[in-house]
């Protein structure tokens, strides 16, 4: 059982810069691969970006130069920096986690731990 806890959202203006923290707790953190989604009202959920457990990362076409996924394994914690914030990255954000191999996800079936999500508002 993996139990994870996000922080760092809130209120920025266009442009401007947020990081996402996600901490876990309650097994083996550095077997997981990790992943970031987001959803925004009216809307499914959205994959961001994901990172196994040897730290190789994708990113979505929709971040992709803007947005950065990391991990401390030390830490037990994955981060989510991400940049030149624009309104349509106005969402609640998810960490996940995937036990199966440690291999990057792409899909929420992929994951089988989800955090509380994190409100992110981005103002024009």
């Amino acid at each position: 059982q993996v139990q994870l806890v996000e922080s760092g959202g809130g209120l920025v203006q266009a442009g401007g810069s947020l990081r996402l923290s996600c901490a876990a707790s309650g097994s083996t953190f550095s077997g997981y691969a990790m992943g970031w989604f987001r959803q925004a009202p009216g809307k499914e959920r959205e994959f961001i970006a994901t990172i196994n457990w040897i730290g190789n990362t994708y990113h979505a076409d929709s971040v992709k130069g803007r947005f950065t996924i990391s991990r401390d394994n030390a830490k037990n914690a994955v981060y989510l920096q991400m940049n030149d914030l624009k309104s349509e990255d106005t969402a609640v954000y998810y960490c996940a986690a995937r036990f199966a191999d440690g291999g990057m996800g792409f899909s929420q079936g992929d994951y089988d731990y989800w955090g509380q999500g994190t409100q992110v508002t981005v103002s024009s």
